[in-house]
């Protein structure tokens, strides 16, 4: 089978509803420490190791509705949630076990940005 010139290799970018455009900034800047690319009027942009995340408010009343849950992945969780517990954050679900095989352990931790939206960090280490 060959590929087709239209196939998907990749997401390329990730819409997150927000109200406050600054608020929004020094969320996902100043306590995550995502790297911001640049602002267009009430819409910020944001890479997060080659994806960019997209803020902005919806662009009509039936899009007007919480993101999906965005999980980042971290090498130590433990250190990561820490980190932005020192920056004034509070985590819904404190890091976890999610899931064990032979190979490696999934670890999860949950908490909301300042639109309520539900984000998740990940780590994946051996067994």
């Amino acid at each position: 089978m060959t590929e087709q010139a239209s196939s998907i290799s990749a997401i390329g970018q990730i819409a997150i509803n927000i109200k406050d455009v600054d608020r929004a900034i020094a969320f996902y800047r100043d306590q995550l420490g995502l790297k911001l690319l640049f602002q267009a009027g009430d819409m910020a942009f944001f890479d997060c190791g080659g994806v960019r995340l997209m803020l902005g408010p919806p662009s009509s009343p039936e899009l007007d509705h919480p993101a999906s849950i965005l999980y980042y992945r971290v090498e130590d969780i433990q250190a990561a949630c820490a980190d932005l517990e020192s920056k004034g954050l509070e985590f819904e679900r404190k890091p976890g076990l999610a899931h064990k095989t032979e190979e490696q352990e999934l670890w999860m931790a949950f908490l909301r940005d300042p639109d309520n939206n539900l984000l998740a960090l990940m780590s994946e280490v051996p067994s």
